[in-house]
C-alpha cells in the first residue's frame, strides 16, 4: 500500500508542480499589482483592491467554467479516444470566446456598484478605470484557459508554467513603467497595472497557441487543422458540466470579494488590509488548487480506464497531501504574519490590521485545502451540481450572514457583538463557511465513490 500511495503521489505531483508554478505566476500578477500600487499611494491601493474584487469574481467564474474541458478531455485520454479530442477542443474554443465576451461586458456593467459604497470620489474614479481597462483581457483569458485545460489533460503542464512565468515577468516590467511613469511614460497608477495585466492576457493566449502548434506532443490531437462552425448541442453538453463549476467558484470568490466591498465603509486602512490578507491567502491557496487540478485530471483518466476502485484511491490520496500542506502553510502564516504585511505596505496602521486578518486566514487553511480537493475530485467524476449547491449554502447560508452579523453588528440583531468587528468579523464568517463546505463535500465524495464501486462490483458479478 505504501508503494501504491507513493506511486500515485508521484503521478499527481508530476502534473501538479508545473501547474503550481504557473498558478503562482498568474496570481503573482495580482500580487505585483497590489504591492507596487501599495508603495505609490493608499488611494491607488484601495482602487486596485476594489477593482480586483470585481475582476476576480468574473475571472474565477470563467476559470471554473473552463475546467469542464479538463474533465471531458482527460476522460477521453483515459479511454484512449484521442481522435475525439480535436473536435472537442474546436467547440470549446467557440465556447470560451463567447464566455469571454460576455464576461467583458459584465465587468464593465458591474462598475455601477461603486456608486453605492460611499467611496472617496478619487478612489471610486480610479477603481472604475481599473475595471474598464483590465476587462480587455477577459476574452483572451477565457480562450487561454480552454487551451490550459487541454494541455493539462494530456499531462503536459510545463507549457502552462513557462507561459505564466513569462506573463508575470511582462506584467511586472510594464507595471513599473506605467504605475510610476518611468522613461517619460505617464504615471497611470492603478490604471497602469490594469493595462499591463490586460495586455499580458493576450500575450499568454498567443504564446499558448504558438506552443500547441509547434510542439510534437500535440500533433495527434491538434485541434486547429481546419475551421469548424460552433455546434450548440455540444457546447451545451460542456456547459452542463462547466456552469455549475463556474457558479461554485462564483459563490466562493464573490463571498470573499463581497467582504472586500463591505469593509469599504470602514475606510482606506480596512480596505487595504483586507486586500493584503486576501491576496496572500490566494497565493498560498494555489498549492491545494494546483493539486486539485491534477486530481481532476487523474480521477478523470482513471474513470476513463473504467477503474472506479482506483479512482476513489486517487481522490483520497490527493486530499491527504493537500491537508499535509495546509498544516505547514497555517504554521507559516501564523509565525510570519507581521513580516508578510510589511512586505505589502509601509503603512503601520495597515500592517497591524492585515496581520490580524492573516491569523484568521491561517485558521481556515485546513478547511480550504480540503474543500477544493474534494470539489476537484468530484469534477473528475463529472459531478458538479450538488457541489455547487453545497458551496452556495456554505457561503451564502453561513459565511456571509455570520460575517455581516459580526462585522457590522446591526443594532436590530440582539446577538450581535457590542461593536462592529469590522473586517475580522467577516473573516470569522469565512472560516465557518469553508468548514461547512469541507465537511459536506467530503461526505458526498465518500458516498458517491462508494456507490460507484458497489454498482461496478454488482455489474461484474
Amino acid at each position: 500500500m505504501k508503494t501504491t500511495i507513493l506511486t500515485e503521489l508521484g503521478k499527481l505531483w508530476q502534473i501538479a508542480w508545473p501547474v503550481l508554478i504557473g498558478q503562482l505566476a498568474t496570481v503573482g500578477m495580482s500580487v505585483a499589482d497590489v504591492a507596487m500600487t501599495g508603495h505609490l499611494s493608499a488611494q491607488d491601493l484601495a482602487a486596485v483592491a476594489l477593482g480586483a474584487s470585481l475582476w476576480s469574481i468574473i475571472l474565477v467564474t470563467v476559470m471554473g467554467i473552463m475546467i469542464a474541458i479538463n474533465a471531458v478531455v482527460a476522460h477521453e485520454v483515459g479511454a484512449g479516444a484521442f481522435d475525439k479530442i480535436p473536435h472537442i477542443m474546436r467547440q470549446s474554443m467557440w465556447m470560451a470566446f463567447g464566455i469571454g465576451v460576455i464576461a467583458c461586458a459584465l465587468l464593465n456593467f458591474s462598475t455601477g456598484i461603486f456608486n453605492y459604497l460611499q467611496l472617496e470620489p478619487l478612489v471610486q474614479q480610479k477603481a472604475t478605470q481599473f475595471v474598464r481597462v483590465i476587462s480587455i483581457g477577459m476574452p483572451a483569458f477565457a480562450m487561454y484557459r480552454a487551451l490550459y485545460s487541454y494541455t493539462t489533460s494530456l499531462n503536459e503542464t510545463k507549457p502552462v508554467m513557462m507561459i505564466a512565468i513569462l506573463g508575470l515577468a511582462f506584467n511586472v516590467v510594464v507595471n513599473y513603467l506605467f504605475i510610476y511613469g518611468k522613461f517619460g511614460l505617464p504615471q497611470l497608477g492603478s490604471t497602469g497595472c490594469a493595462l499591463a495585466t490586460g495586455i499580458a492576457m493576450w500575450l499568454m493566449l498567443g504564446a499558448m497557441l504558438w506552443w500547441t502548434h509547434r510542439a510534437p506532443v500535440y500533433q495527434q490531437t491538434f485541434p486547429f487543422t481546419h475551421r469548424e462552425a460552433p455546434k450548440w448541442s455540444e457546447i451545451r453538453s460542456m456547459l452542463k458540466i462547466g456552469l455549475p463549476i463556474g457558479v461554485t467558484y462564483f459563490a466562493e470568490v464573490s463571498a470573499f470579494c463581497a467582504v472586500g466591498l463591505l469593509v469599504a465603509r470602514f475606510g482606506v486602512v480596512a480596505i487595504s488590509a483586507n486586500q493584503i490578507a486576501l491576496n496572500f491567502s490566494s497565493l498560498i491557496f494555489m498549492v491545494p488548487m494546483s493539486l486539485g487540478i491534477a486530481l481532476t485530471t487523474r480521477v478523470s483518466q482513471t474513470l476513463g480506464e473504467g477503474n472506479v476502485i482506483r479512482a476513489r484511491f486517487v481522490s483520497w490520496t490527493g486530499v491527504g497531501i493537500a491537508l499535509v500542506f495546509a498544516v505547514i502553510s497555517a504554521s507559516f502564516m501564523t509565525l510570519l504574519r507581521y513580516q508578510v504585511a510589511a512586505a505589502y505596505t509601509s503603512d503601520p496602521a495597515v500592517q497591524e490590521v492585515a496581520a490580524n486578518l492573516l491569523l484568521l486566514a491561517a485558521i481556515f487553511q485546513l478547511s480550504d485545502a480540503a474543500q477544493v480537493t474534494f470539489s476537484c475530485a468530484l469534477r473528475g467524476y463529472k459531478v458538479t451540481r450538488i457541489p455547487m449547491f453545497i458551496h452556495i449554502m456554505a457561503f451564502y447560508g453561513f459565511a456571509l450572514p455570520i460575517g455581516l452579523t459580526l462585522g457590522l453588528a446591526p443594532a436590530w440583531m440582539p446577538w450581535a457583538p457590542a461593536k462592529p468587528m469590522e473586517a475580522s468579523g467577516f473573516w470569522i464568517g469565512l472560516v465557518l463557511g469553508l468548514t461547512v463546505a469541507a465537511i459536506l463535500l467530503g461526505a458526498f465524495l465518500h458516498r458517491l465513490s462508494s456507490t460507484r464501486i458497489a454498482y461496478h462490483l454488482n455489474s461484474t458479478e
